[in-house]
């Protein structure tokens, strides 16, 4: 399977917090989907300075590249506009 990095940056509005706390839930129970299906490797929240949550960094791995773009149409992340910006980067799990 190829695997990608998703780095993502939360939006930057005052209610960003807020909309990812309300969508979280929802992120979760999708990224389950994703683990049950052997997409999930790894993944958590990007933390500020102050260990507020402002963003996320998830390793998935999918069969095709048609996978991938059907996951991230259906991430509430994105769908939801906790995500402001993100970036897909093919990736590789180390071996150790």
């Amino acid at each position: 399977m190829k695997q990608y990095l998703i780095f993502a940056n939360d939006a930057t509005d005052e209610k960003a917090l807020e909309r990812r706390m309300e969508v979280r839930p929802r992120h979760f129970e999708y990224i389950k989907k994703m683990k049950a299906s052997g997409n999930f490797v790894i993944g958590g929240a990007q933390l500020s300075e102050e260990e507020t949550m402002n963003g996320s960094a998830i390793i998935l791995q999918f069969e095709t590249e048609a996978d991938l773009q059907q996951y991230l149409a259906n991430e509430p992340y994105i769908l939801e506009g906790v995500w402001g910006e993100y970036k897909v980067i093919p990736f590789k799990v180390a071996a150790v």
